[in-house]
């Protein structure tokens, strides 16, 4: 079991309340991610889960039990973090091993569990190497594996992909979730790359300033953000905004429209600009449109194959049936 709530929790340190009374829950077996800017408070949620900093006010419970005051070791939680935290001069079995021989668990019981976790994460080839000898990529594996020994009822992740180059990314994105359906374990996952929560998670909570500014699965808050906020930090490139004249045609203060819901062409379309930076990925290519009169850059993301230069004038159509609008305080008008 690995469910996990909190019921108004608070952080502050000294006069700076730096978590707002939040509540949450995490279920048994969902692999649930906090994402929002550096400095909204993600990492000191996820180390007040773990124990790691006290609550200034309000109560954790791990399957029930009030864990509020239990010490990190008692609650039952693996964490991973950003850097490897691996020994130098120990094997990779060793590094594995470290926590269950400091619980003195029986040489036996051990050697199952390091195979075990040894096999899940392709490790088994490695086991008599030392850290120095692994790739940044099967280093982190390692930190993992140490994690799944202990047989944990949440494992808690604090940015561990952080110090990866971006190929590396990716797989080891593929490769945690892959291990979250082996496992079906509750995973609690901390990043700022709103890519890799969209890819990876069950459910996403966005924070901001330490408040939850939306809840839910990658989809919901893709076709359905509830403010400006979300609407801009979740996607890839982010949402255009418009004001003004063309948002009030949509009874609306702020309309949002994503680069992929926007076609572009040289001869039609109600809107127009002047091609400025394009970025070419192969498969897809994003045209940065200048000088529209709606706003500074509406983005255009288009298939590889559209070819425009700068300072073509080009015509973009909007695909009215799923732009977003909001209101003067920058919430979500419901459609």
């Amino acid at each position: 079991m690995g469910r996990i709530t909190l019921d108004k929790v608070t952080k502050s340190f000294g006069t700076a309340q730096v978590i707002p009374p939040l509540d949450l829950t995490i279920e048994d077996g969902e692999f649930t991610v906090f994402v929002g800017p550096s400095g909204c408070g993600k990492s000191t949620l996820l180390r007040l889960i773990a124990g790691l900093e006290d609550v200034s006010s309000g109560q954790i419970r791990i399957d029930g039990e009030d864990a509020t005051m239990t010490p990190p070791a008692k609650r039952g939680l693996s964490m991973v973090f950003q850097s490897y935290a691996l020994y130098p001069h120990m094997s990779v079995r060793k590094n594995i091993a470290f926590p269950m021989r400091m619980a003195k668990m029986p040489q036996e019981e051990q050697d199952r569990r390091i195979e075990a976790a040894a096999k899940a994460l392709n490790l088994t080839d490695y086991l008599e190497r030392r850290p120095g000898q692994l790739s940044g990529g099967q280093r982190q594996r390692v930190a993992i594996g140490r994690a799944i020994v202990r047989e944990p009822s949440a494992f808690l992740f604090d940015e561990p992909l952080s110090n990866l180059d971006a190929a590396l990314r990716v797989g080891m994105r593929m490769e945690i979730s892959e291990l979250h359906k082996k496992l079906a374990t509750t995973m609690i996952y901390v990043t700022h790359d709103q890519v890799e929560a969209m890819t990876m998670a069950d459910k996403i909570v966005v924070l901001r300033a330490g408040y939850v500014e939306q809840v839910g699965s990658p989809l919901d808050l893709y076709r359905a953000p509830r403010n400006l906020f979300v609407a801009g930090f979740i996607g890839s490139p982010k949402m255009n905004f418009i004001e003004g004249p063309e948002a009030a045609k949509y009874d609306a203060h702020t309309i949002g429209v994503r680069p992929e819901h926007i076609s572009i062409s040289a001869d039609e379309g109600p809107w127009s600009g002047v091609v400025g930076v394009s970025e070419h990925l192969g498969s897809d290519t994003f045209f940065h449109i200048h000088d529209t009169g709606l706003a500074e850059t509406i983005t255009v993301r288009a298939d590889g194959e559209v070819s425009f230069h700068h300072g073509d004038r080009v015509h973009l159509t909007p695909r009215t049936d799923v732009i977003h609008r909001f209101d003067t305080a920058g919430l979500r008008i419901n459609q």
